[in-house]
């Protein structure tokens, strides 16, 4: 009876086993269940959807697709091949040819790559006549990119072939794949790729294709990207660049009520459609081999410069703020600002204004040097110590999004340099320091490095009184409005305080350092610059010609547009950058353009001979003193 029982529980407790193992087989672990990826008699072959198409904020058609196909190989399924035959289809030589193979054979022998990416519809035509003759290959269709302008390329990006380590760390793409690689195309990658769709080909025993495995149930179709829209004004765009032919610089111009980037420039640039097809690769190789004109280096987001006289506002909102001066403080000007015992402790000034009492007004279209210097001293030395000055200020200037990345959504940027204690006390000695010893930054000479799109968000925060949104390029998703950039930002600048400093810069073009930019139609404000150009070579400071710098809003009573220039090498601020300025606020406002004189002379601008002496002084230079 005892025996009878214990054999009853044995087959019970077997039986629990088994039904326990056949359900965790069947239900939990995948590794047996009817799956195409686990099949090895089962090929996939993927659908690519159609990148999503790009548009300026006025509609207008930026980046759409082509036809383009691609040379697919499974190294393991190539037989038979007659190579020299290929090569000729193909156009390409034997040591290409092996070079690929090799590479098709490292990835996956038994996975299919690309051999040969993104021939033309023509080329296609010709070549699948006789792919048959070629085991082991076959012809991938997609779209590839059409850039539609010829502008913007900095703004657009561009895309390329996934790399090892992308293909490891995100199981979407697959070698040969395409992936944006900068610009929008980089940012908004999900949004415009889409989703590839899946067909899984039964093959038989000889490893010959034999139709769709289970009738098709695991395949999927393609899902197209979807469209955007930009913030970007493209003839606003197109025209700023045309002006900036011939020059080096950045600039940008926002939409201070909503922070959208209108145009956002570099210069030199490209044509982005040269990033596009097969000689992509031998393309890129020229523009990022070009060390001369950087073509591929974005001045608009990463070029970091001394923000030069416009930064003389900002130090006027502080000293406002803290209550150093008033609108009707007033300071002599000798020439400059004398601001030590010594003859090289002087800051030189040309607003010409000698033995008058500057108040702000005049201080900001006359451009004087030393009613900054004593604004600015006098707000550094309002607290016990230098250290604890310098902190007040830089939280201030910090409000304005200075010495910060911005967060707008470009995948590029630099957060330029608003100097704190801590700086100043690596650079000193034990700290030992005073105000005078940082004087230079009263008028954007010191350490103070911004961007042009940190100084277009400053002058934008200025027309709206104390406050700004966080620039971006997109607009709408589909039909979607984006909405993440529209939270307000606060400047640590009571509103009251601006308004003397718009004056100021409104009268910058009516009767001060602008005046040849004004127009009789728009009110502008704007405030002029040029920051001293130094290079460090073999260990010694040398200086080459100024940049020149114009920040400007308009209108002034109820602005939608800010903008910053950035022109290298091209001298006072007057002569090159504010002309472009009035001319691109001009365009934007009115759609047309009054002065055709200062336009064509701006076209016809050109800094080419001053690149060319600079480039020639930095060689003989450095052989010089090597």
């Amino acid at each position: 009876m005892q025996r009878g029982k214990l054999l009853f529980y044995f087959i019970i407790i077997v039986c629990v086993i088994f039904i326990t193992r056949l359900f965790y087989i069947q239900v939990i672990n995948e590794e047996y269940r009817i799956s195409p990826f686990n099949n090895s008699a089962v090929r996939v072959k993927y659908e690519y959807p159609e990148r999503g198409y790009v548009f300026d904020r006025n509609g207008k058609l930026l980046a759409a697709n082509q036809p383009s196909y691609d040379i697919m190989v499974i190294p393991r399924e190539v037989k038979e091949l007659d190579t020299l035959e290929f090569c000729s289809l193909l156009q390409i030589d034997k040591a290409d040819f092996q070079k690929k193979i090799d590479k098709a054979r490292i990835y996956s022998p038994y996975l299919p790559s690309v051999f040969l990416n993104q021939i033309s519809k023509d080329e296609y035509a010709y070549i699948q006549e006789k792919m048959y003759k070629f085991k082991g290959f076959y012809i991938q269709s997609r779209s590839q990119r059409d850039y539609v302008v010829n502008s913007a390329a900095n703004v657009l990006g561009y895309i390329s072939e996934v790399n090892e380590s992308l293909i490891e760390s995100n199981p979407y793409y697959q070698a040969g794949e395409l992936i944006g690689t900068q610009g929008i195309e980089k940012q908004y990658e999900e949004i415009l790729r889409g989703k590839k769709g899946m067909k899984f080909i039964q093959k038989d025993r000889f490893n010959r294709e034999i139709g769709s495995f289970r009738e098709g149930i695991f395949d999927s179709l393609p899902e197209a990207g979807k469209d955007i829209t930009l913030t970007l004004d493209i003839e606003l765009q197109q025209y700023g660049e045309k002006l900036m032919q011939n020059k080096r610089g950045g600039i940008v111009a926002l939409d201070p009520k909503t922070g959208e980037i209108l145009s956002l420039i570099s210069t030199p640039t490209y044509n982005p459609n040269l990033m596009v097809g097969k000689d992509r690769s031998k393309n890129s190789v020229k523009l990022f081999g070009d060390k001369y004109n950087l073509p591929m280096y974005d001045r608009a987001l990463q070029a970091q410069y001394p923000p030069g006289s416009p930064f003389k506002i900002v130090n006027a909102l502080i000293g406002l703020q803290e209550g150093v001066i008033t609108p009707q403080s007033s300071f002599y000007c000798y020439h400059g600002y004398q601001y030590g015992s010594s003859s090289r402790a002087f800051m030189a000034c040309h607003c010409n204004v000698v033995n008058y009492p500057i108040k702000l007004e005049m201080a900001i279209y006359k451009s004087c040097n030393a009613y900054f210097a004593n604004t600015y001293r006098r707000t550094i030395e309002k607290y016990k110590t230098p250290s604890m000055g310098i902190d007040v200020w830089s939280n201030h200037l910090k409000s304005f999004g200075l010495g910060e990345y911005l967060g707008y959504d470009l995948p590029i940027g630099r957060k330029g340099l608003i100097p704190t204690s801590e700086y100043y006390n690596k650079n000193y000695k034990n700290g030992n320091w005073k105000s005078t010893a940082t004087i230079s930054n009263a008028i954007g000479q010191g350490e103070v490095l911004t961007t042009p799109i940190q100084l277009a968000n400053l002058t934008a925060a200025i027309a709206n009184k104390g406050f700004y949104y966080t620039p971006h390029i997109l607009k709408k998703v589909e039909n979607n409005p984006f909405t993440k950039f529209n939270q307000k930002h606060i400047t640590t600048i009571d509103a009251k305080h601006f308004d003397p400093i718009i004056e100021g810069m409104f009268q910058v073009f009516e009767i001060g350092t602008a005046r040849y930019s004004r127009m009789e139609t728009i009110q502008m404000c704007g405030k002029t610059g040029t920051a001293e150009n130094f290079k460090r070579i073999n260990g010694r400071k040398v200086q080459f010609e100024d940049h020149s710098i114009f920040v400007a809003f308009a209108p002034k009573d109820d602005p939608k547009i800010a903008i910053a220039i950035f022109v290298e090498n091209g001298g006072f601020g007057a002569t090159i950058a504010a002309p472009i300025a009035s001319l691109m606020i001009e365009k934007y406002l009115t759609g047309n353009i009054s002065r055709p004189f200062i336009e064509q002379a701006m076209f016809e601008k050109s800094l080419a001979f001053e690149y060319q002496k600079q480039l020639f002084s930095l060689t003989s230079f450095e052989k010089a003193t090597k």
